[in-house]
């Protein structure tokens, strides 16, 4: 009988942005407890055009307990995925530290939500989350690819998109309009470096979460811009389970199955983790 691939990750490194908190620190937590050691990278400051609280260093720091106590490695590193230099000197650290780079996780973004009073521009308001979610994606891919491919065993970069990247899901407001936008282009982006890193034998990915239980679904931002929106989208936003939001582990499992052997032939996929939310 063949021998089944397994979701071990003994002497990998996974370098994961906005780790900070929710998803990010759900993926790292994870991916340690199969054995990886972890590269964790956050802005840890507020973005103005962004209209809820992002995470801090104390977040950042509180994600390396967590993965310690799972008994995993932890760097952590301040970065903004707008500024790709920042990235670079990350991935030098982790190189310098662990010695290699096998997966990537590319989380880091921002979501859209109505704040009480608005005091940026549409126009900056498009740049930053133009910059964040799909150019900070790039340069997280630009940053890291060397060392993955130089690693000689293959490897696997995921990058979190939305189901809004799947769905138009966006009527007219400059940040709904910019995330699915910016979610559209992140599967462009994955399946260019799938076909551009198979060959070394490094596979990449996008996940499609629906709704995620985590602080940038659960803010009153968020919550404002549901509640204008719920009948303009069509569908709503229903889904074929009836389960409404997920929970982030739910996310990192999937992460944890695109990082491992088990996937080794999965490439250039768009996987939804959305209860059926795309379908509904």
């Amino acid at each position: 009988m063949a021998e089944v691939a397994r979701l071990d990750l003994q002497d990998r490194v996974a370098f994961i942005t906005g780790a900070g908190r929710g998803q990010g620190r759900s993926h790292a937590v994870t991916l340690a407890e199969a054995g990886a050691a972890i590269v964790a990278v956050d802005v840890c400051a507020p973005i103005p055009t962004v209209p809820y609280a992002l995470a801090t260093e104390e977040d950042l720091a509180e994600t390396a307990r967590l993965v310690e106590k799972a008994g995993g490695r932890c760097l952590t590193r301040v970065a903004d995925v707008r500024h790709r230099h920042e990235l670079v000197a990350a991935v030098d650290e982790a190189m310098a530290t662990f010695g290699r780079l096998d997966v990537v996780v590319a989380n880091a973004g921002v979501a859209q939500g109505l704040p009480e009073s608005e005091t940026a521009t549409i126009d900056e308001i498009w740049a930053d989350y133009v910059a964040i979610n799909l150019t900070g994606t790039w340069n997280t891919l630009q940053a890291t690819r060397s060392a993955v491919v130089d690693g000689g065993r293959g490897g696997s970069i995921i990058i979190i998109s939305s189901t809004s990247g799947l769905k138009g899901m966006s009527r007219g407001d400059v940040r709904s309009d910019a995330y699915t936008t910016t979610k559209h282009g992140l599967v462009g982006l994955m399946r260019a470096y799938a076909n551009d890193l198979g060959p070394a034998g490094v596979r990449v990915n996008t996940i499609h979460p629906t709704a995620v239980a985590t602080p940038m679904v659960d803010n009153p931002a968020m919550r404002a811009w549901v509640e204008v929106n719920v009948k303009r989208v069509a569908g709503g936003f229903s889904d074929a389970m009836h389960r409404g939001r997920v929970d982030a582990q739910d996310i990192s499992d999937a992460v944890l199955w695109l990082a491992s052997d088990r996937s080794r032939s999965v490439t250039g996929v768009t996987l939804p983790v959305d209860a059926g939310f795309v379908i509904a």
